[in-house]
């Protein structure tokens, strides 16, 4: 079964102000009694967590709440959308904490998200 889409309805980039990306965390470090530690590499596909915020109107922030919590089972399922940094095609999940809702005045709303680049 494919991946459910990021809504058309929805912004399809997110703000660049607050975006933050990071190489993902291939290292494991092992203590040693004396001594630096020894590190290898745990595993060549691990994912890339990043932080993104769109802004919604009010009609959209109850299509992307149905979004998150009907069609991705409240954040646990990979969806497909586009890499924020480099708009390259990617799948992409919801990690903890879950999306924040930040009221801007007026009719708009700030979601703030954590993902995981698949």
């Amino acid at each position: 079964m494919p991946n459910p889409i990021w809504p058309v309805t929805l912004p399809a980039l997110g703000l660049r102000a607050g975006f933050a990306e990071s190489a993902p965390d291939q290292a494991l470090e092992t203590p040693m009694d004396a001594g630096p530690g020894k590190t290898r590499r745990k595993a060549t596909g691990t994912a890339r967590p990043i932080k993104l915020s769109i802004r919604v109107t009010a009609a959209q922030l109850s299509i992307f709440e149905t979004f998150f919590l009907t069609t991705l089972a409240a954040g646990t399922l990979p969806f497909d959308w586009v890499s924020p940094r480099t708009q390259a095609a990617a799948t992409l999940r919801f990690r903890k904490p879950a999306p924040a809702y930040v009221p801007l005045g007026g009719p708009g709303w700030q979601i703030d998200m954590n993902l995981w680049i698949l």
